[in-house]
């Protein structure tokens, strides 16, 4: 994950999961199993869901965006990137004192099939699924990799499944490093206007 801390805003970038690769051990009611997503499932859930949001915390009531607006999501060879725009004053000051710690997804499965490791461990094949959301987590959530929740969506009870991803934090501040290189002020307000310009643009 990096992070780019500006004076009103932080952009977040990473990828949310790996393709084809195993999961670290997941507990259920049958035993530890790993995962796999395939190749083409992140692609299908976006092209299902054009408004995807974006979390903080897997909370609803702290919305921060979605792909309606400052969150874009793609899958490339490597998994699935997000890349979020967040201009939420709590989530700022958390980037700024480092307390951003990784993504986490939340899915529903609609397509899956299962297999073995080597060592006979339960796998699973993430072959179609319904993606709801994508969250920011800081460090006052005890990560955990696999949860459950029970939602109600339009009638009907939903077993939704989530997943935290470990990731190495790279934070940038934008505004000192100017500053650090010796830009005057006019010219650090203009980097950054041109910048918040370009990512505009991108999303």
């Amino acid at each position: 994950m990096q992070i780019e801390i500006r004076n009103d805003s932080v952009t977040i970038k990473g990828y949310v999961n790996a393709l084809e690769r195993d999961s670290r051990a997941l507990p259920s009611p049958q035993g530890k199993f790993v995962e796999q997503v395939r190749t083409g499932t992140w692609k299908n859930a976006i092209a299902k869901n054009d408004d995807i949001a974006v979390l903080l915390n897997h909370d609803w009531n702290k919305k921060l965006g979605s792909t309606k607006d400052n969150l874009k999501l793609k899958e490339d060879n490597i998994g699935l990137y997000a890349e979020a725009r967040v201009c939420d004053a709590d989530v700022i000051e958390k980037a700024k004192n480092n307390e951003l710690c990784g993504w986490s997804f939340g899915f529903k499965a609609n397509k899956q099939s299962w297999g073995k490791t080597d060592n006979e461990m339960q796998r699973r094949y993430l072959d179609d699924i319904d993606l709801f959301e994508v969250s920011i987590l800081d460090n006052t959530r005890t990560p955990a990799y696999y949860g459950t929740s029970v939602e109600a969506r339009d009638n009907e009870e939903l077993c939704i499944e989530q997943r935290f991803v470990q990731d190495d934090i790279e934070v940038i501040d934008l505004v000192e490093k100017l500053v650090d290189e010796g830009r005057d002020d006019k010219s650090t307000e203009l980097a950054k206007q041109l910048r918040l310009l370009e990512l505009e643009l991108e999303l």
